[in-house]
């Protein structure tokens, strides 16, 4: 049985994909430049995840860097050319950014980091993003070093916040550190770490016991609840969570899921 399934027909000239087994891995393909982004690797990034997201034979997503590095944020021939650009040019261009970490949020499908190396200032963000980050204890290193060059980490700050409080965002984005992979685990900004030689087996495992043991249509609601509701006033909140109760009962999987479990036999999704 081939478990391989069709990818963009075109090439990709700054990333890599694939689709095996139902987990797409995308891999951020410039290692010469510490795999660096820029516009084209901002826009094509964009295109994978919105392709695999409409893909059904994809369930989850592995993003990862190739070579040494995750990603040391914007290449500097990038940055070179923002700073000429107009105000408007510079509005234009920061939208295209803004738009991929969304559709890594908004992704109705989990995303993983698998960090094997740094992943400083944009790839930090990149990495922010994602549902799930592991990361290798002694290469893997996580910072937001704009204010070293003037700049700001202004599109992930509302995610990041999101994910691990003002206080510990407040700290990390003004004071421009570079912390360890452990102690990213310790303030709740990663999912785990471990040895680097098991990096790689671990995720892909995670993420295949993930798809395996969990329901897409559930993983897909619950994803979706988590971008709508955290800006919803209380009893607002409440209705829409009420609703999508409901809503999660109509389900084939729900009601695939009941039976099974009624019948005590093991469901492998």
């Amino acid at each position: 049985m081939n478990n391989t399934h069709p990818v963009p027909s075109r090439l990709f000239d700054t990333i890599r994909v694939a689709n095996e087994h139902n987990i797409a891995t995308i891999t951020l393909a410039r290692a010469e430049k510490r795999n660096a982004l820029n516009d084209v690797m901002i826009r094509e990034l964009t295109e994978a995840i919105s392709f695999f997201n409409k893909n059904g034979f994809c369930r989850a997503m592995i993003l990862r860097g190739e070579g040494v590095a995750f990603c040391a944020g914007a290449d500097l021939e990038y940055i070179q050319k923002l700073s000429s650009y107009s105000l408007i040019q510079n509005q234009e261009d920061s939208r295209n950014l803004m738009q991929l970490f969304r559709s890594i949020y908004e992704c109705r499908k989990p995303i993983i980091a698998l960090v094997n190396g740094p992943a400083l200032a944009g790839g930090c963000g990149l990495a922010t993003v994602c549902d799930f980050i592991f990361a290798g204890k002694e290469k893997a290193q996580f910072g937001y070093t704009e204010s070293r060059i003037g700049f700001v980490p202004a599109i992930v700050l509302l995610f990041l916040i999101r994910r691990i409080g003002e206080g510990r965002a407040r700290e990390l984005v003004m004071s421009g550190k570079i912390i360890t992979a452990e102690e990213a685990k310790q303030i709740g900004m990663i999912t785990e770490t471990m040895d680097d030689s098991k990096l790689e087996k671990f995720t892909y495992a995670f993420v295949e016991q993930l798809i395996e043991q969990n329901s897409g249509s559930s993983l897909a609601l619950c994803k979706e609840m988590f971008v709508n509701i955290s800006d919803m006033e209380t009893t607002k909140a409440l209705e829409y969570a009420a609703m999508m109760n409901a809503l999660a009962r109509m389900t084939d999987d729900c009601k695939k899921g009941i039976a099974a479990f009624l019948k005590k036999e093991k469901i492998k999704w």
